[in-house]
C-alpha cells in the first residue's frame, strides 16, 4: 500500500507535496479549498503548476483532492441539491486543474426520504456532473459511511449501486475508509474476520472498485455508526486490522490516507502513525509486492 495523509494547503498547493513527502508520506490527499465553503477562490494556472511540479519532484505516486462537507447529493431538497451539484462541479475542475488522480466525496444523505431514493438522486448527480466533465481524467471516489442517520453508503451492495448507475462507469470508483468500516459493523481484526471481509468486499463491491484508503482507527466500538476517529492502534480496531490491511498485496499499488487526530501543526501524530503501518509490513508482503489488478488508475 501507498502510505499517505492529509496534507493542508495554507503554505501553498506547491508545498503539501513536499511537506508530505518530508514527514514520509507516498501519497498525499488535500482540500482544494475550505471544506466549510460551498464554493473557493479560484485556483490560479501558477499554483496548480507549482503542485504538479512538486508531485513529480518529489515522487510521490497518488494524490487526490477531499471534497468540501455541505455537498450533499442525495438531498430531497431542490435548492440544496442544486448547490451541491453545482460545487461538485467546481471540485471536479480544480482536481482538474491540479491534476490529481482522485476526487474522494460522501455520497450524501436521503434526509428521511429512503434509500431508493437517495441512490437514485447520487446517481443522477454524479451522471450531470461527469457529463459535463468529459474530458476530465479525474475519477470520483465514493467514500463508505459509518452508517449514521440517513448517511447513504455505508453497505457494499449501495456502493456497488450508485456505481452501476453511473453511465461512464471508468470515471467512478470507492474510497474505504476504516474507521467508518469498522462502525458500519465490518470486523477485520483478524486473519479471519478479515478473510471474510475481503470475501464480501469481491462479491458484493468488487475489489477492483477500491482505488483508495482511508486509514483511521475508531474510537468508538464495532457497529456504533459513530465517525469519531483515532490514531493508529490507539482505537478499538487496533494495530491487528491494519496489519492484515497492509500485508494485502492486492493493495500494493492502492494508496492509504491518513485522517487521524492532529494535535498541532507539525504532523508529529501523522510520522506516528506512519511508523506503526510501515513497522506492520512483513517481509512476504513489501510494499511494491506485484499487482493483482491492472496498474492504470484512470
Amino acid at each position: 500500500m501507498w502510505l499517505g495523509a492529509h496534507i493542508g494547503i495554507a503554505e501553498g498547493l506547491g508545498e503539501a507535496p513536499r511537506q508530505g513527502r518530508t514527514i514520509g508520506c507516498d501519497a498525499i490527499q488535500i482540500f482544494s479549498k475550505s471544506p466549510k465553503m460551498w464554493a473557493g477562490p479560484p485556483i490560479s494556472a501558477e499554483s496548480a503548476t507549482a503542485f504538479r511540479a512538486a508531485v513529480a519532484e518529489v515522487g510521490l505516486k497518488a494524490t487526490a483532492i477531499h471534497h468540501g462537507y455541505l455537498i450533499n447529493l442525495a438531498s430531497p431538497k431542490k435548492a440544496m441539491l442544486g448547490r451541491s451539484r453545482k460545487a461538485l462541479l467546481d471540485e471536479v475542475g480544480r482536481a482538474t486543474l491540479v491534476g490529481v488522480d482522485g476526487l474522494i466525496l460522501h455520497p450524501g444523505a436521503h434526509m428521511g426520504e429512503g434509500s431508493a431514493a437517495g441512490l437514485g438522486r447520487i446517481v443522477e448527480s454524479l451522471n450531470w456532473v461527469i457529463e459535463k466533465t468529459p474530458d476530465s481524467p479525474v475519477r470520483l471516489l465514493l467514500e463508505n459511511a459509518a452508517g449514521q442517520g440517513t448517511a447513504m453508503c455505508s453497505t457494499f451492495p449501495e456502493l456497488r449501486s450508485a456505481l452501476d448507475g453511473v453511465t461512464a462507469r471508468a470515471r467512478v470508483g470507492v474510497a474505504l475508509d476504516t474507521c467508518h468500516l469498522f462502525a458500519a459493523g465490518n470486523d477485520f481484526r483478524t486473519p479471519e474476520t478479515y478473510g471474510a471481509l475481503l470475501d464480501r468486499i469481491d462479491s458484493e463491491l468488487g475489489v477492483r472498485e477500491v482505488r483508495a484508503f482511508h486509514l483511521n482507527d475508531a474510537k468508538a466500538d464495532l457497529s456504533s455508526h459513530l465517525d469519531r476517529h483515532e490514531n493508529i492502534g490507539k482505537g478499538q480496531i487496533g494495530v491487528d486490522g491494519f496489519r492484515n490491511l497492509v500485508n494485502d498485496p492486492r493493495w500494493a499499488a492502492t494508496p492509504g490516507y491518513l485522517e487521524t487526530p492532529l494535535a498541532g501543526e507539525d504532523y508529529a501524530e501523522y510520522v506516528a502513525d506512519l511508523a506503526t503501518l510501515r513497522g506492520l509490513v512483513v517481509p512476504s508482503a513489501p510494499a511494491d509486492a506485484p499487482r493483482t489488478r491492472p496498474t492504470s488508475r484512470r
